[in-house]
């Protein structure tokens, strides 16, 4: 899955056994991702109107999101969890420092693209290790109906950057995102109560 995905650098194998250890900071951290995807989306849209392609592949979307949001929400419900508060995602954070500043609009949007599709290959490489890894039968299926979508997600974000920036400026930023999302997931310490 990291072939195919691109990522540079897998999940350490470790973070499956600390998330089965935190059932109720891991689904309560993924929700809260489910919530942010749906916003980002919504976001794209409200800046950039104008372009056709992009709102109409993307209302969808934050329907989908929202609808994982509900499904995680309905998997703590399952076994007595609660909904924490959100925390800060450290991973986020420091892929949005990437993101350059200045540069036109169509450059903007490459670099919001661009980093929307590599959280979603992240969180469907780490959806992949749960599906094969949990011990939890029920959230393991769970777990690959939305590995499944997030691929789907990956690709859309990829492809809409190539539509308004070309296939290889597109290729040659993809690069260096990868490569800074390398050096990221090096540095971040291994943690089982959030997704990234």
């Amino acid at each position: 899955m990291s072939t195919v995905l691109k990522l540079q650098l897998p999940t350490d194998p470790r973070w499956v056994n600390l998330a089965e250890k935190s059932l109720e900071e891991i689904l309560t951290d993924h929700a809260y991702c489910e919530q942010k995807a749906a916003s980002t989306c919504i976001s794209l849209i409200q800046q950039y109107p104008d372009h056709e392609e992009l709102v109409e592949e993307l209302a969808p979307i934050v329907t989908e999101e929202w609808g994982h949001f509900r499904m995680v929400l309905r998997e703590l419900k399952k076994r007595n969890l609660k909904l924490g508060r959100q925390r800060k995602d450290e991973y986020v954070g420091f892929l949005l420092k990437f993101i350059k500043k200045g540069g036109s609009r169509e450059e903007q949007l490459m670099d919001k693209l661009l980093m929307a599709g590599l959280i979603e290959a992240r969180s469907c490489e780490r959806f992949k290790l749960l599906w094969k890894e949990i011990g939890d039968e029920e959230l393991s299926k769970f777990y690959y109906q939305l590995m499944v979508a997030e691929a789907a997600h990956y690709t859309l974000f990829l492809n809409l950057a190539r539509t308004y920036m070309g296939k290889e400026r597109v290729k040659a930023r993809w690069e260096e995102w990868l490569a800074y999302e390398e050096e990221i997931m090096d540095k971040l310490e291994v943690r089982g109560d959030r997704m990234h």
